[in-house]
């Protein structure tokens, strides 16, 4: 069978007139002979309502009964776009995990699929149906509903894609593709035809909001080609392969960032070892991620000034859990929530000298400070001032060419 597997985010179920679009979709899919496996998040805005109302009934809601709450909204779309299919003269019906089913392993609301059953899907494609899988969950051994975190719909398209040999995994969004970097920040941005894994990746984690991480992960792990398209045109996307089927000149293939980022430095920490990993303990274990680090150490070593930075929404956390950690002591905590970092991602950095250089040169001309810096085999990223973001965003995509 030649199968495809079509997965709509949130946007593009949002109505009545958008689920209408799906179906025309679809069609369009099975005129071409495909055997067609959609998957489905919520409609637009529904899961953050469930989410409000869990707030409301408690500040302690139950992690399992939370994941049995949010995985409700993929429901209601995945019987709108199968019932109209139906209406369209196709057989349709939507399928919810644990009618499937799809086993995960892992902790409520962060959990992954381990498995699919495939038998009941197959044998309704072979009768010429068209499934509507709930994406976003799963269930556990206690049969217990589980969810994949935000965004998981992507993953489950992906690993529905790997289990059942898909030719295709097309996710279906509100943007036609990936960008060189944000267009509202940057119009010249361009739009990406080919992007390896591993650049994704990157960008995703970066700040590009077009895929989870996670998901551009378990695509990579699996081998999962990735196509990005809009539901509401009708031109070709962005394609998420290996590195070895790309072929272009450009260094670097794009301009991350994000807005949302907060500085901590602690001035006259006693050095001795272990003291980095005494501040980082209970980061961890409160789940707080921490991104960029910096250590200084004084000319006499006995005490060093360590800087990092996490998202602003964990910096009342983190505060209160440094002042309280009695392993440490220094003498000062800088907060600075006036930052943002701004990457530079590409894998034909690896080959090519003088990117770091460049990089740095041109933020420079434009007087723009760099407060840390971190690297990786494909990645440069530096903290500047956040007035300076778009400055900063738009000198780095001229001077990589990323405008032609």
């Amino acid at each position: 069978m030649k199968i495809v597997v079509l997965k709509f985010g949130g946007t593009s179920v949002g109505s009545a007139e958008r689920i209408k679009n799906v179906a025309k979709i679809v069609t369009s899919y099975l005129k071409k002979k495909f055997k067609v496996i959609v998957v489905s998040s919520a409609m637009g805005g529904e899961t953050n309502r469930l989410i409000n109302l869990s707030k409301e009934i408690s500040s302690n809601f139950t992690s399992s009964e939370y994941d049995t709450l949010v995985a409700a909204g993929e429901q209601i779309s995945c019987s709108l776009i199968a019932g109209r299919l139906n209406d369209q003269g196709h057989l349709s019906r939507s399928w919810l995990s644990w009618q499937i089913p799809i086993l995960t392993t892992g902790n409520y609301s962060y959990s992954r699929i381990e498995s699919i059953y495939k038998k009941n899907i197959i044998n309704f494609l072979k009768k010429g149906g068209v499934p509507v899988i709930a994406g976003f969950q799963g269930i556990n051994s206690e049969n217990r509903v589980t969810t994949l975190g935000r965004g998981g719909s992507d993953a489950s398209a992906i690993m529905i894609a790997k289990f059942f040999k898909a030719e295709k995994c097309v996710i279906y969004t509100d943007v036609d593709g990936v960008y060189t970097t944000d267009p509202n920040v940057v119009p010249k941005a361009k739009k990406i035809k080919k992007i390896s894994y591993e650049e994704m990746l990157e960008m995703a984690s970066l700040g590009a909001k077009v895929m989870q991480p996670n998901s551009i992960q378990d695509a990579r792990l699996n081998r999962i080609d990735i196509e990005v398209r809009s539901s509401f045109k009708n031109k070709a996307g962005s394609l998420i392969t290996k590195r070895k089927n790309i072929s272009t000149k450009n260094i670097i293939r794009g301009v991350s960032f994000t807005k949302n980022d907060a500085k901590i430095t602690l001035v006259g920490v006693k050095d001795r070892p272990g003291v980095a990993a005494k501040i980082f303990e209970p980061l961890f274990k409160n789940s707080i991620n921490v991104d960029m680090v910096v250590q200084n150490i004084s000319s006499y070593k006995k005490e060093t000034d360590l800087t990092f930075t996490i998202k602003n929404e964990d910096l009342l956390k983190t505060e209160k859990l440094i002042k309280k950690n009695k392993k440490i002591i220094f003498k000062k905590l800088i907060i600075d929530e006036r930052v943002s970092k701004v990457s530079i991602v590409g894998v034909g950095m690896i080959t090519t000298p003088g990117v770091t250089y460049r990089m740095f040169n041109a933020l420079a001309k434009k007087n723009i400070n760099i407060q840390v810096i971190s690297t990786s085999e494909i990645k440069i990223s530096v903290l500047v001032e956040r007035k300076n973001l778009k400055k900063a965003v738009d000198v780095l995509h001229k001077e990589f060419k990323l405008d032609y």
